[in-house]
């Protein structure tokens, strides 16, 4: 069986006896194993990285980029392959992997203007013959630890801008997803980023340990749960640390009484039940202001999800795929047991969903829960799966509250026509993305993606503005030249 490896120092090496394996989710079979780093093979990563880092930091910025517009080039030359090692690892089917690499494409695309995002400011005689300006410095060898669910995208949230703006990189990926970011790397190699640049090291907590408390690590990004982001945090802000750590999400559709509900209810699908709703911005929670909105709404999806396919990766017919694991199948199972226990009503049940040709394959059918209270363990949990839950309210009032009190802040969207509504609805709730009859508000590469709460430990976003900001410290210099042949006294007052 093939062994997944590590990169580092432009070379793959796999010298671990300590393996683990790769399961292809929708067969339920392994696939491959995956070599777990240890910790001497993590530090040999870093030293190779600080090696590197003199040499990449003084690199113009022009040179970074041309790399950065080779390796884009490449991405989309290799699209078909790197989309298949998404499908055999996590799942994805075939047009929503190709949906992921075009996102984390747009993200090298953002890199490529780094000669233009890294220009300082100045001003000229902020004082009699004296100019000020600043200038944006790299940080070091800095770190990112991503999530199983998207093993391509979310690590290209993080090392095209850090590289590009001076950096040098560790990527520790998800062990369940290993070979798709590995080819990713192999890729930058080819496209002509110096060795050791840009390492990726496969593990588990052992190697997450050794990232927060090595001091030649300056700063770590992660995405994942939100226990373990905020666990993070604290750990590397411990050993000071700069960190971003993105968590979990429940992200809330306000269905109001004047929104067009035909058209509401195609993109709920999507944004629900797309990637089996294993994306921390899936719409898990629809909030219908009414009865009469919620007992349509409940029509409607029901007749529509009955079309709803899920499967294999191959066929381009299948809308979503097997989530990622037998234990996580069983976790979303038992929320939908649990709701079900605690009143809601399973409108359309998921839990018995099975596959031709894949029967040992973890799949998980769409799964539509009506009449679902906020005391529920399913509505208080973010439960990463199929599964759309439907709350009933009054008021839009009662909407923003019930979202408020939530301990997620990641993403939601109002469903209206009403302009006013809309504005109030993006002006008070207290959550970082908002989606006006827009379902996944994921910002573009050239804005910052982040949530509030519980969504986010940390200060700056990912990517975007607030990429560069993180991945650079600011210096401000303050000159003068005196005139040749002047003394000049001395002065004990504060400079103005």
């Amino acid at each position: 069986m093939k062994t997944v490896g590590h990169l580092i120092n432009g070379q793959l090496v796999e010298h671990e006896s300590c393996v683990q394996d790769v399961f292809n989710p929708a067969t339920g079979e392994p696939s491959k194993q995956v070599s777990l780093a240890t910790k001497s093979t993590v530090e040999e990563a870093i030293s190779c990285a600080q090696a590197a880092y003199p040499a990449w930091r003084n690199t113009p910025p022009i040179k970074r980029a041309r790399i950065m517009f080779r390796f884009k080039s490449l991405l989309e030359e290799h699209a078909e392959r790197i989309c298949k090692l998404v499908g055999e690892e996590h799942g994805k089917v075939r047009h929503d992997a190709a949906g992921e690499l075009q996102r984390a494409i747009e993200n090298v695309e953002f890199a490529c203007g780094i000669p233009e995002l890294l220009k300082g400011e100045h001003t000229k005689n902020v004082a009699e013959q004296i100019d000020s300006w600043s200038e944006f410095h790299p940080l070091g060898v800095v770190a990112g630890i991503t999530p199983f669910n998207f093993p391509v995208m979310v690590p290209m949230w993080m090392f095209p801008l850090a590289i590009a703006c001076g950096n040098t990189f560790i990527l520790k990926p998800s062990e369940r997803v290993p070979s798709a970011t590995l080819y990713v790397a192999n890729l930058l190699h080819e496209a002509g980023l110096p060795d050791g640049v840009l390492n990726v090291v496969n593990g588990d907590k052992e190697t997450v340990d050794v990232l927060l408390s090595d001091k030649r690590i300056k700063a770590i990004s992660f995405v994942g749960s939100t226990p373990i982001a905020q666990s993070i945090y604290t750990a590397a802000c411990l050993h000071g640390k700069r960190c971003q750590a993105l968590g979990g999400a429940k992200n809330h559709a306000v269905l109001m009484p004047d929104a067009d509900i035909d058209n509401a209810v195609n993109q709920l699908l999507g944004a629900a039940f797309g990637s089996s709703g294993e994306r921390c911005m899936a719409l898990s929670v629809v909030v219908a202001v009414g009865d009469s909105v919620a007992d349509s709404l409940v029509k409607k999806m029901c007749n529509e999800m009955q079309k709803l396919k899920v499967g294999a990766y191959d066929d381009n017919g299948n809308d979503f795929g097997p989530v990622i694991s037998q234990a996580h199948k069983q976790k979303v199972l038992g929320y939908i047991d649990s709701a079900e226990a605690d009143g809601a009503t399973v409108v359309v049940d998921g839990r018995n969903v099975s596959v031709s040709g894949y029967e040992k394959g973890f799949f998980v059918g769409a799964t539509l829960l009506d009449h679902v209270t906020t005391d529920m363990q399913s509505y208080q949990k973010e439960i990463f799966g199929p599964v759309m839950q439907v709350v009933r309210v009054q008021s839009m009032e009662d909407a923003i509250t019930l979202i408020d009190n939530h301990e997620y802040g990641n993403g939601t969207c109002v469903f209206t026509r009403d302009g006013e509504a809309a504005r109030y609805f993006s002006d008070n709730i207290e959550v970082g993305m908002v989606g006006i009859n827009v379902p996944l508000p994921v910002p573009v590469a050239y804005h910052s993606f982040g949530g509030w709460k519980h969504s986010l430990f940390g200060d700056l976003h990912a990517y975007g503005p607030d990429g560069v900001k993180f991945y650079t410290k600011r210096k401000t210099i303050t000159q003068r030249w005196p005139s040749s042949g002047v003394r000049e006294g001395v002065s004990f007052s504060f400079p103005s």
